[in-house]
């Protein structure tokens, strides 16, 4: 009897017990990565290297000194093993890992991958790893490392999909709940993990792209501004970062963890941006199953329903796991989700490909407008709106999306029959069929989330009949679009002061779904609600701006948050009454009054620093949203995060930017933790010391990792 208890005993402790039974990857081949990384005055690394894969290790070394804990939870999502790491929610991407088929997607076109693409992942692999084995300390999560170029991969197939709302659909499958509106925005953008069921946490999408071409300044200089609306912390927040190698990669912009190059920015010649977009992109199949639940019936035939045993491992203490069971299933339209309902097949956007990876890396080596073009043009990048600018003096916006063949005569809006390949059509629609708007007329565009078809000016605009409806493009519009085509519309030479004023604005449209939204709250009846009467005072001194000068500034914005909730979903309006009522109770128990100053309230908070904000929710000054603190303040988290201005002039570029905190992520003691953020609220801009020259007498550390 004691022996049987030993065995079970020893069975348990090896089933939980997850470093044991985590499986290891090979490293990357043993090389001499020739690199020097120069910290300037601000801490922002500045990496130089022999080649691009030199380079590369140094991105990876520099950003694991400023953020290695959020870059090991990446690494263990891409290995399957964020259960192990962060517990049930780590485990729900584990799930989407193995849901949308990342590693089976790597080991199949890894090594079909462009030699220098490899050895670029391969060198940023190999800079976390020696990160890693020089402080262990640091590592959370045993047998991790090493890792590898495939590693690196993976996190871009896996994560690419979330991007533009698989999320909320695989939620709601999952749930068994109503599939979120056809092309609405996902829940969380974009996540580290996919959740098993989606949980609407008002964290809308949000960026601000401006391109001005030289017709439109008075000193003729080619403009871009930057203004991707990011989380201030975590998995997808911003890291800033100049890269130079001897083979002629130079290049300053921003990247999130887990990528071996930025991902926007500029070089000598080109620069572009992104705000994300919201095609349709998913299309879901129910499919006729047989009584058994183990065939689907396609074309008359039956098919096996692939099923795959995965085990998810959910951190309970220490290295003791809970073990998981849980299917994954496939068709022939992708990937299923059974729920009680049916099973349903999901389709979505440039699944299962790796040309995404390859992709960004010949963008940023771009030098001209032609060789960007034929990188973009690579349909690799599943979705995201780019927005161009270059010293020649083109600018363009391309809404870049891996559109699904489709078929006349269905409404993809709907769930399809999964039973028929009448409905079903493989691939990707063609480049040239991709909406783009190439050097308007009125020299300018803009775009904050909005329809690609109002992003120049009058006179200049796509004309939607041009493009096929099959394609799902969106048509409605923001608060932060609606005033940007406004002022740049009332601009006739944007000088740099211009663009700065423009994209600080804190204005509130009258137009579109905000000036609904104000004038339904203005005519409420208070019905003697005494608070409901006094809010109702304050609003109407509104002067629709919110720069934090004005009584009413701190209602508003609280309304605006309430507003852009319901919008950007596609749900429908709630009561008015209702929403005012609580932003005025909130103010009143917190503040002790409605009219208190925007600044009082809105806040900025990184270790001791603690400064007033202006701006708000659907603002081109994005505070997006906010932590409620136990002061009442509302801390924010999420909005204006990585800003850029872009400037080329006379042959030579010239750039500007600042981050919320600072380029020390995750490290508290670091004089970078947050020492850009009174310029951050005050609307400064720091210098971006692109050429070497600029460096000197700005470097504040000089080393070789």
């Amino acid at each position: 009897m004691g022996l049987v208890i030993l065995i079970v005993l020893t069975a348990i402790f090896l089933a939980t017990w997850e470093p044991l039974t985590a499986a290891t990857a090979d490293a990357p081949p043993p090389h001499k990565y020739d690199v020097t990384i120069a910290r300037d005055t601000w801490g922002v690394p500045h990496i130089y290297g022999k080649t691009d894969p030199d380079v590369a290790y140094g991105i990876a070394y520099a950003h694991a000194e400023d953020d290695f804990s959020t870059l090991e939870s990446v690494l263990a999502m891409t290995r399957g093993r964020l259960g192990a790491l962060e517990g049930a929610k780590g485990a729900e991407g584990d799930f989407a890992l193995n849901f949308v088929d990342a590693r089976a997607t790597v080991d199949r076109d890894y090594d079909k991958q462009p030699a220098d693409v490899r050895a670029l992942l391969d060198g940023y692999a190999s800079g976390l790893n020696a990160y890693a084995a020089r402080h262990p300390g640091e590592v959370r999560l045993a047998r991790l490392f090493p890792v590898n170029g495939r590693d690196v991969a993976t996190g871009f197939v896996m994560r690419s999909p979330f991007f533009f709302g698989l999320d909320g659909t695989l939620g709601a499958l999952v749930g068994d709940k109503p599939l979120p509106p056809e092309k609405a925005p996902p829940e969380n953008y974009p996540p580290t993990t996919a959740p098993a069921a989606s949980t609407a946490d008002e964290r809308p999408n949000g960026s601000n792209a401006f391109v001005v071409a030289p017709k439109r300044t008075p000193d003729g200089a080619t403009r871009l501004v930057s203004n991707s609306h990011q989380p201030w912390d975590g998995p997808v927040a911003w890291y800033e970062l100049v890269v130079h190698s001897q083979t002629g990669w130079n290049f300053a912009g921003a990247m999130f963890p887990g990528a071996p190059y930025p991902l926007l920015g500029h070089n000598e010649t080109l620069g572009w941006t992104n705000t994300v977009n919201r095609p349709d992109l998913i299309d879901v199949y129910k499919l006729k199953m047989n009584a058994g639940g183990d065939q689907y019936s396609y074309d008359g035939q039956w098919r096996p329903l692939e099923k795959h045993l995965i085990w998810l491992r959910v951190k309970l203490w220490g290295p003791f796991v809970l073990p998981v069971p849980k299917y994954v299933y496939r068709a022939v339209q992708g990937p299923v989700v059974v729920n009680k309902s049916g099973a349903f097949a999901v389709r979505y956007g440039g699944a299962d490909q790796l040309r995404m990876v390859e992709e960004y890396y010949r963008l940023t080596r771009a030098r001209t407008f032609d060789e960007w073009q034929q990188a973009l043009a690579m349909q690799g990048i599943p979705a995201t709106n780019f927005l161009y600018a270059d010293a020649a003096g083109n600018i363009a916006y391309f809404y870049n999306a891996s559109f699904p063949n489709r078929k006349p005569g269905y409404d993809y809006a709907t769930v399809l029959p999964g039973d028929t390949s009448r409905d079903y059509a493989p691939g990707t629609v063609p480049w040239k069929m991709v909406p783009r708007n190439v050097n308007p007329a009125s020299g300018f565009l803009v775009n904050a989330n909005s329809t690609p078809y109002l992003s120049a000016g009058p006179g200049s605009e796509l004309n939607p009949a041009d493009w096929s409806p099959l394609l799902g493009v969106e048509t409605d519009t923001t608060n932060r679009d609606n005033r940007a085509l406004e002022l740049m519309t009332a601009t006739p030479k944007v000088s740099a002061e211009a663009m700065r004023a423009i994209k600080f604005d804190t204005g509130v449209s009258r137009n579109g779904w905000a000036g609904k939204w104000f004038a339904d709250m203005l005519a409420v009846d208070p019905r003697g609600d005494a608070t409901l009467t006094e809010a109702l005072s304050v609003l109407r001194q509104w002067d629709w701006n919110a720069d934090g000068k004005g009584p009413a500034d701190s209602l508003a914005v609280i309304l605006m948050r309430a507003g852009q909730a319901w919008h950007y979903r596609r749900q429908p309006e709630p009561d008015p009454r209702a929403a005012l009522l609580k932003a005025a109770s909130y103010l009143k128990q917190h503040f002790g009054r409605i009219d208190v100053p925007l600044g009082t309230v809105l806040r900025l908070r990184r270790g001791n620093v603690d400064l007033p904000l202006d701006g708000g929710p659907e603002i081109l000054r994005a505070a997006s949203t906010w932590d409620e603190a136990p002061d009442g303040r509302l801390v924010v988290n999420h909005g204006d995060s990585f800003v850029m201005f872009v400037t080329w002039l006379k042959g030579r570029v010239q750039s500007e930017s600042i981050q919320p905190y600072g380029a020390a992520s995750t490290r508290p003691t670091s004089p970078h933790y947050a020492d850009q953020a009174k310029w951050f609220v005050a609307h400064r801009l720091k210098p971006v010391l692109f050429y070497s020259r600029d460096l000197n007498g700005n470097i504040e550390r000089l080393y070789r990792p």
